[in-house]
Parts: structure tokens; sequence; C-alpha cells
């Protein structure tokens, strides 16, 4: 995780740090955008939603976890802004949780559409019908192979599935938010741009008049999102696309905007978080070449990429971000990769 405040410079300007909403409050930030904060449980303890006026209605940009305190939220936040219109779609950034959790249930209160990229629709569809029963065997392969012991893969078989309880059912259908996209939202034109590596297809909302950003989790301002190799795709590189998409986006995206992040504050300073997310990444695959001096298993690399102590409930997501770091390295030709007789994998300097 990557701390500008612990570089001991931080580049960005930080906005509404005084105004930031209470659960079940609204504090309008630009014409017509709305901030909402829903507290969610771990380190981050909330999450950043917008509501944005729309001609006759309302648009909501992502919806927290499912769970009956986010509803008495939002039930609040709909008696006491929405000034009688009603809320007409529903836009989620990407698949996690914290964004698409009550997305089916207020498109179910309303009787109006989701709006998502394709990729991400279907793999949330596809995660949340998941069982715990449902445990696959190559996902075990998987984990044993980046290290985990019999104890941590008994944790991964006890934990598997609970991604579909923290989501209600999302509709059947949806509307496709396609990268360059316009969207038409309170009379105003906002252009969806895609980046990849979080997630299969993370959208972000840029509208030019209002010059801010809705960043979801590609742009937060002080801890670089999880970038994870998953089961479902074992030698994937999100890492490569990672950080083509920052480049990306430092292309086409102009320095002036304010970004409003889903995590932590909303800032200033666009190109410049661009650059710091790039670079931390670049010296990280720096570490993890040095570490790989003697080999190593996923499991072993943790101290190349993160400062503190992981925990049991950060192990799963640290050991996918290992992996990515690995794999991206790898494919550069900076590391090795031998297969033991255990089917356990061992990464050595190339």
């Amino acid at each position: 995780m990557d701390s500008a405040s612990k570089r001991g410079f931080d580049p960005l300007t930080y906005r509404f740090e005084e105004h930031r909403p209470r659960p079940g409050e609204a504090f309008e930030v630009a014409d017509g955008i709305w901030w909402i904060r829903m507290p969610m449980p771990g380190r981050l303890d909330h999450i950043n939603l917008w509501l944005l006026r729309d001609g006759e209605g309302w648009t909501i940009v992502d919806t927290g976890l499912h769970n009956e305190e986010g509803k008495k939220h939002w039930r609040r936040i709909f008696e006491t802004y929405l000034d009688g219109k009603p809320i007409t779609r529903v836009i989620a950034t990407h698949l996690h949780p914290d964004h698409t959790g009550l997305a089916g249930w207020i498109c179910a209160e309303w009787g109006c559409q989701l709006w998502m990229s394709r990729a991400d629709f279907y793999m949330c569809k596809v995660m949340s019908a998941d069982r715990p029963a449902d445990v696959p065997e190559d996902a075990i392969r998987f984990y044993r192979r980046a290290g985990f012991t019999e104890e941590r893969l008994d944790r991964y078989r006890q934990r598997f599935g609970q991604f579909g309880a923290s989501v209600s059912p999302l509709p059947a259908g949806y509307r496709r938010i396609s990268d360059g996209q316009y969207l038409e939202i309170g009379g105003r034109e906002w252009r969806a741009v895609i980046g990849h590596g979080h997630a299969p297809e993370h959208v972000c909302l840029y509208c030019p008049e209002l010059k801010l950003i809705i960043g979801g989790d590609q742009l937060l301002p002080k801890i670089t999102p999880n970038v994870s190799v998953q089961p479902s795709e074992p030698l994937a590189n999100p890492l490569k696309d990672w950080i083509v998409s920052c480049v990306r986006f430092r292309e086409v995206l102009p320095p002036n905007l304010l970004v409003l992040p889903a995590h932590e504050s909303l800032y200033e300073g666009l190109h410049e978080r661009l650059t710091a997310l790039i670079d931390w990444h670049e010296v990280a695959l720096e570490k993890l070449h040095d570490l790989c001096a003697t080999r190593k298993r996923a499991v072993d690399v943790f101290p190349a990429l993160f400062k503190s102590e992981i925990k049991e409930h950060s192990y799963f997501p640290a050991t996918g971000e290992a992996l990515a770091h690995l794999h991206c390295a790898h494919e550069r030709r900076m590391l090795h990769v031998e297969e033991d007789d255990h089917g356990v994998a061992w990464w050595r300097q190339a």
C-alpha cells in the first residue's frame, strides 16, 4: 500500500475535508453532484458514493455493501434529498461488493436500470452465484502453487462463496458502458474512461463541463488499489494492464480535475497521482527482483511489496497482489519460475 504522506511530500490538494457527510447524509461538491459516505467494515471503514441530479430524476454511482445498515442510510437519503424525484439509473464503476452490493436492491426498489461494463457485470453475476460447497479443485491447486499451507487452504474453503452474501441479486439485464462512450447525465456529457487491472473493466466518469472525474477505485489518493491474480485466470498479468491504464489516463485526461474517489479524500493533482501509482509499482518490481536472489514462493515476497506485516484478513489479497507482481516481472524476463514435485512455484532472478 502506498501513502503519499509517508513519503514526506504530498503533491495533492485535498478538497472538502471539513464537509465529510455522515451516514445517511449528503453534501453537494459540484452543481448537482452530491457526496455520500457509507460505513463499511475494515481498515478503510467507508466508501464514497455519488448522487447525481439527472433531469426529472437521479442517478446513483456505486451503492455500498448489501446489508441492513446500508439500506437504512439509503432510505434516509431517499426521504431527504430527492425532492420527490425518482432514482432513474444506477451506475456501478466495477464489480466489487462495496460498489455493487445494493445495486440490485435499489434497481428493484425504483424499477430502474443498472449500468456497468460488460466484463464486470458478468463476472459479478458468476462470482455471486458461488456457494460455500462449490470450492473448485483448481482454485485449491492455485493457492497451493502460491505456497499456502494445508491450514490456509482450509481457511480458503471456509470463506469460499462469501462474495454473494455482500451483493443483492443483480437484475437479469443491464445497460453496457464502453470505453469512450458518452453518457448524458443532468444535461451534461460524461465520458466513460475504462481502466484495467483492479477490475476487468473499471468505469470512471469524466465530465469536462464540471472539470471533475468520478474515479472509483482506479484513482485513489493515498493507497494503491489491490491488483491481484485470481484463480479464475491463474496466469494473468493484471499489473501490466494496471500500469498501461495509468499511463493512458494520464494521456487522455487533463491535469486540472477534481477527483471523486471511492475511498479517502476528494483531491486535485490527477497527473501527479497517476505518476506516483506507476512509480510505486515500478519500485516494487525492482525490490521483488532483489528479494528473489534466492528462490521464493509467492507468499515469501510480501516484504518487497508491503511495509506492514500481512495479517490474516489481508492474506488472500496480498497473495493475489504478490502474484501480479511476480507475473509482471516474469513477463519482463526479470524472474524465472520453477514448479516443484508438490506443485509449488518457486521464483528466482533471471
